[in-house]
């Protein structure tokens, strides 16, 4: 497949059959993926807070919410550890095993993986969002859709169309660059401001807010968090 085939506007809706030849996975034309850390490595800096059991639960929590979240869209986890593979695949998720390829290398042949299965169009989301709900919300409009943290720093959640060559960039300042991607490649891009993607958890101070509201399975937002701000 042409993993640089130029952007045509089109935005998969739902009931368009794909002209991509599906795989036995019989993927829809949209598609999730989140990348995954060790549990047990994951959220180092949260270690004033928590000791290193609570930190590896408190991210498995978190990833099982976002998990939920992508319903009904099927999802698909990238990782390089085999107790995360495992836990994925008990939840229904495909893994994507990307070993040593870092976080940017790894969803990007996440999303070749997607592409292959059939999907037009990926919803990268990370695994670390708390508060995460109704994802298939995300990249409803043509092009790209970004998915700012709650400082206007970090990108949450990002829609791509597939096979544009669209190159992620993660790390502190990411939206400004994947921004500046999109308008590189030529693709119209939405900026969506969304409270319950836009929280995620890095430092103690972040936990204040979620612990107050334990993490439970998918709710979907109030209809006020619905639309963007």
């Amino acid at each position: 497949m042409d993993r640089h085939r130029p952007y045509t506007g089109r935005v998969p809706g739902a009931g368009e059959s794909s002209r991509v030849t599906r795989s036995l996975l019989h993927l829809g034309s949209r598609a999730v993926l989140v990348p995954v850390k060790a549990f047990g490595e994951a959220k180092g800096r949260l270690h004033l807070a928590m000791d290193a059991g609570e930190r590896a639960a408190f991210a498995r929590a978190m990833a099982e919410r976002v998990l939920a979240a992508a319903r009904p869209l099927p999802v698909a986890v990238v990782c390089d550890d085999r107790d995360v593979a495992t836990w994925a695949r008990t939840r229904g998720a495909l893994v994507v095993w990307e070993p040593g390829r870092g976080l940017n290398g790894a969803v990007e042949a996440g999303v070749d993986h997607l592409a292959r299965a059939g999907a037009h169009q990926v919803v990268v989301a990370h695994g670390d969002l708390p508060r995460a709900a109704d994802l298939a919300s995300v990249g409803l409009a043509p092009g790209i859709t970004l998915v700012p943290d709650r400082f206007g720093n970090g990108t949450n959640v990002i829609a791509v169309p597939v096979g544009t060559g669209f190159r992620f960039s993660y790390g502190p300042g990411s939206f400004e660059r994947h921004r500046a991607e999109s308008g590189r490649l030529g693709i119209p891009v939405q900026v969506l401001h969304r409270p319950d993607l836009a929280w995620d958890v890095d430092e103690p101070s972040d936990l204040v807010p979620v612990l107050a509201a334990p993490i439970t399975g998918f709710v979907g937002p109030p209809d006020d968090e619905r639309s963007p701000r």
